[in-house]
Parts: structure tokens; sequence; C-alpha cells
């Protein structure tokens, strides 16, 4: 990777019809009481397909506003968002979303929890059992097919919604701090294992975090969001050359700089945040 550099924001556009395109898009919340709070303001962003990109910020800034506006789950306001050269308008199969709290069902079962996506599409029962068995082969879960949620760990949890998610086969995956309630060591396997994953898979992944240091491992580019109302202040590219591991590029030169850069952007939103954000 060259000396971390800030880009202009919306650079780099994706290939018509591949990829990710937002553009000049705002969104405000509208509560029955007390004033709106604009959340999102004039937001443009290429992702290219395949690419993993990181949205950055401090709390509040709309990051997972944006993720959600990207999957359909929240009309869209001002401005468009097009995946693979199709409007988004609401919720699809092209797009899996893992949340933090990891939304699985209580009562069903690891397997019955990744089986409900493909069930509810209709797939036949073998091929929804084929399926389901290779992604718990592939997040490290085989022998707790019949397991329950309040079995398992922390990470094994998030582990299952990975799985759950992955089998629908989604050509986006949206990560809303899928790992920010994991302790320290079950966050870096995790990190780890989706990256191993996503190496293995033609799949666009969009990751909201607030840890700089996750960010710069994960992600091809970071964009890093301002103060409400978010907006792009800067798309920081993260690739590593020639690094064979995430255990080599955190030793690396490169991933320090990277880091300092992206922490600068950073604590000046933060400070910005705090102060009551900006103008």
């Amino acid at each position: 990777m060259s000396a971390p550099a800030t880009a202009v924001p919306g650079a780099g556009a994706a290939a018509p019809g591949t990829g990710i395109s937002i553009s000049r898009v705002g969104y405000e919340y509208r509560p029955p009481r007390g004033r709106p709070v604009l959340a999102l303001e004039n937001i443009s962003l290429d992702i290219k397909d395949r690419e993993f990109v990181a949205l950055l910020g401090p709390s509040g800034c709309g990051k997972s506003t944006l993720l959600y506006l990207i999957g359909g789950f929240m009309p869209l306001q001002q401005g468009s968002i097009s995946v693979n050269g199709r409007i988004v308008t609401a919720p699809g199969p092209d797009r899996g979303i893992v949340f933090q709290s990891f939304a699985l069902f209580p009562w069903k079962t690891v397997i019955q929890n990744i089986l409900y996506g493909l069930e509810k599409r209709g797939l036949p029962r073998e091929e929804c059992r084929r399926r389901a068995q290779h992604y718990i082969d592939l997040v490290h879960l085989r022998g707790f097919e019949d397991s329950y949620p309040s079995q398992l760990s922390g990470g094994m949890k998030q582990r299952v919604a990975i799985a759950r998610t992955l089998a629908t086969e989604p050509g986006t995956l949206l990560m809303d701090e899928p790992f920010g309630a994991l302790d320290s060591q079950t966050r870096t396997i995790m990190q780890d294992e989706l990256l191993s994953i996503w190496r293995r898979s033609p799949m666009t992944v969009i990751f909201v975090t607030h840890d700089v240091r996750e960010a710069v491992l994960l992600a091809d580019r970071v964009a890093v969001m301002t103060a409400r109302p978010g907006r792009i202040k800067a798309l920081v590219d993260t690739r590593f050359s020639g690094a064979a591991d995430s255990a080599e590029v955190v030793r690396s030169r490169e991933y320090a700089d990277a880091v300092d850069h992206l922490w600068t952007l950073v604590r000046e939103e933060a400070v910005a945040a705090g102060a009551g954000g900006r103008p």
C-alpha cells in the first residue's frame, strides 16, 4: 500500500451495472415529537464489485443509517442508491445483513437458524440442507448443528449469524459493527475468518465500525464520515501489498501509518460531534 492518501469523495466510480452507486443521499429522522434530526447530507460514494469498504466515523454520524438505506430497510428520502444497476427501493435477496446483536431465533438450533432464510426462498429441502451444512463448515461450527443460541459463546453466535446470511448467497454483505460485542481475542479470530470467507466468495462487503484498527485491517478502502449530519469526509485506500496474513499486516509500517492517518481524521470529527456537530 502506498502512503495513506485522502481521495476525493465519489472518485473512482464503479463500472456501469456493477457494484454500488450512492448519489447525493440525504436522510432526516422525523420523530412524532421534538425536532427533526438531519442524519445524512449529500452522501455520494461508488463501491466496486467485490470490494470491501469500511464506514468509519464518530457515534451518531449516520453510518448505520446509510447501511440500512443500502439494504432497503428504510425509505430513501433524497438522492438514489443502486446495486448492480438496479435502484434500491426495498430489501432484496441480493443484499444480506449481519447485525451486532446476532439477531438469532433463540428457539431454533444452529442449523434451523441457517435454514430459515433458505426455506423462505422456497428452495428444495435437500438443497437447503446441503447449503446450510456447507456454511456451517465454512464458519467452523460442525458438531454444533443441533445446539441452541443459549448454548453458544458470543463468537459462535456471530458465526451462526454470518453463516445464515452467507447461505442465501447475497452479492452484497452489509455488516453493522458485527464484532463490537465480542472480546478482543474472539474479535481478532472473527476478523481473520471474515477475510478468509470474503477472499473465497464473490461478495461486495460494506462494514460499519467505530474501530480504526479494524477498518484498516479489513477494508480495501475506508470511507470516513463527518460528525452529524454525516457526509463523506475522505476515502482512504487501505490495501496492503505483499502481506501474507493479518499478523504480518498489523506489524507493518504501512498499517501503523494508515491507522495514524485515519485516527487523525476521525478524531477531528469526534471533537466536532462533542461540540454539537458541524454547522
